[in-house]
């Protein structure tokens, strides 16, 4: 039976090898051969030994835990995100907290201020913006945030992101190319830097066309409100040919809306497009054009920079903007197509 009795020095004894080789062989991420660590664990399992890992951050002065701030989890894109992130950090030995939060950079301030208490190694704050002065505040205390699909103003700020103006533009292009006349938009959370990048691509893409922007409603990243966000640009009599919804998740209310509470046809009546590509735009039910996160590629370069910078003990600031990649199905058609 295991307790909390057993020394790692015991299992040094009955294993034959010395204490710091049964260190190695709990630590992730330790130079260890194969047949030193079956021996370890051969003997931990006998003796029903577990390392203590809190003592061990103690005496390191690390803890191996990264402080994962979330919110949007009803939206499919960031389950799978938290997911990634999990994975891909515990591959490099990092374990991690995961903090729901509101949007509201007040309320972040609050999560995040929690977060330090557990003395985490570092934060990766999922599509949340922080204040200017905790930003400051974590700066001087030494634990390393990440922006993960947010950006910030503050230059000192690590941040990784889609290349959201492109994918507006590549948006609005591609309506226009269809023919469309009258395209509307149906925006995300006003604050998020997201909507913001997503909107301004999408106008300037209008823009180039010619076009000036139809119709506007606000959907603030939520299914409810992008409900009514439809009701409001739809239920009219001179109503859009076209729109763009800043997300998928708010991409299929609004479809639910315009089939099953207007009538409306997709495509043949109005072409819908959304932004992120998350499993359910495949799905018959929707067949959503879309545009396409790299969300494997975001992960990876969240990790990495964290991990660099927990490595390297000061500040190093990077901005990463990936790009991504227009998805088109079956809710657009090119506009005056027979009915």
């Amino acid at each position: 039976m295991a307790t909390d009795k057993v020394t790692s020095l015991e299992v040094a004894a009955l294993a034959g090898v010395s204490q710091s080789a049964v260190s190695r062989v709990f630590t992730p991420g330790s130079s260890v051969s194969k047949k030193t660590a079956d021996k370890v664990l051969a003997a931990a399992a006998q003796l029903g030994y577990r390392p203590n890992v809190l003592a061990r951050a103690m005496k390191s002065g690390k803890s191996r835990i990264i402080g994962l701030v979330v919110a949007y989890l009803e939206n499919y894109f960031y389950p799978e995100v938290v997911e990634r992130l999990s994975v891909e950090l515990q591959k490099v030995g990092y374990h991690v907290l995961i903090f729901l939060a509101p949007v509201s950079s007040d309320n972040v301030d609050k999560v995040v201020r929690e977060i330090m208490d557990y003395q985490v190694d570092g934060i990766v704050l999922a599509s949340v913006s922080v204040s200017s002065d905790l930003a400051a505040r974590c700066q001087s205390t030494g634990v390393p945030v990440v922006l993960f699909n947010r950006g910030h103003a503050d230059p000192n700020l690590c941040s990784v992101t889609s290349d959201n103006f492109a994918g507006g533009k590549a948006l609005a292009d591609y309506l226009c190319s269809l023919g469309h006349q009258r395209i509307a938009y149906i925006a995300g959370f006003s604050g998020a830097t997201t909507q913001i990048d997503r909107e301004a691509g999408f106008r300037a893409g209008l823009a180039e066309a010619g076009h000036d922007l139809f119709a506007r409603a606000e959907g603030n990243f939520d299914y409810r409100t992008a409900q009514s966000a439809a009701r409001e640009l739809f239920a009219t009599s001179r109503r859009p040919d076209a729109v763009f919804v800043a997300n998928d998740h708010m991409a299929f209310a609004v479809m639910d809306v315009l089939r099953f509470e207007l009538g409306l046809k997709i495509p043949e009546d109005v072409s819908v497009v959304g932004f992120d590509d998350v499993p359910p735009a495949a799905w018959p039910a929707y067949n959503l054009t879309t545009f396409r996160q790299r969300v494997d590629l975001m992960v990876g370069e969240t990790v990495s920079m964290l991990t660099n910078w927990i490595a390297a003990k000061e500040p190093e600031t990077a901005h990463v903007v990936l790009s991504g990649e227009l998805i088109i199905r079956g809710s657009t058609r090119r506009y005056g197509d027979a009915r």
